[in-house]
């Protein structure tokens, strides 16, 4: 009866160790998305001189992360684009994305909220504005408050990019903020969940 019940105990000891052991592999997959983060290497992003009514792309001015000239108003336009297809957005779900600011002078400033908004165009040739809070047909991402203590996106976690395809370029507005005058892009990452600020760039990705 003792061996009887010897043997029953190591069954239901096996049968609970492959059953966590099975939870844990498909929590595991479920929760990185099978994908290490992506980070865009800002080195080929190209800054471009832009106009409105209508919004087109003037001239391509270069491979710079930041604004080469002041920003002297609110809502004024600071757009970078992307190389054509430069990530497979399939295989990510969310995007993170940091800002710098600086004054008239290019002294750093602390961010906070109302500095800063980005939104990433899905084609060059759409309407860039969308509604005024909220993804549009070809305004998939916009947020603001980025770097503030209301921002989402540039949080670990980040935010949904709702891209169906890579996005064409990457609009950021200054805000209500007057003291900005010029922005950089930090970072880009594309990732489900699972990036942290802690995670080693890529060797050759532009700077933070």
């Amino acid at each position: 009866m003792k061996k009887i019940l010897l043997i029953a105990v190591v069954l239901l000891m096996t049968s609970a160790l492959a059953f966590a052991g099975g939870g844990k592999d498909k929590g595991g997959a479920a929760a990185g998305g099978g994908e290490p983060p992506f980070f865009v290497d800002l080195k080929t992003i190209v800054l471009a001189e832009t106009s409105s009514s209508p919004d087109k792309v003037v001239r391509e001015l270069g491979h710079f992360t930041k604004n080469q000239k002041a920003i002297t108003r609110t809502w004024e336009d600071i757009l970078f684009i992307f190389p054509e297809n430069f990530v497979d957005i399939s295989k990510y779900q969310r995007v993170t994305i940091t800002l710098k600011y600086y004054d008239k002078d290019n002294k750093e400033l602390e961010p906070a909220d109302s500095m800063g908004l980005v939104t990433f165009l899905k084609k060059l040739d759409g309407d860039w504005r969308g509604p005024a809070m909220g993804p549009g047909p070809n305004t998939p991402m916009k947020e603001m408050n980025v770097g503030g203590f209301s921002g989402l996106v540039n949080k670990e976690r980040g935010v949904r990019h709702g891209c169906t395809e890579a996005p064409a370029a990457l609009l950021i507005q200054r805000a209500q903020d007057g003291r900005v005058s010029f922005i950089e892009v930090g970072m880009i990452v594309f990732h489900n969940g699972n990036f942290k600020f802690t995670d080693p760039q890529p060797e050759g990705v532009g700077p933070q």
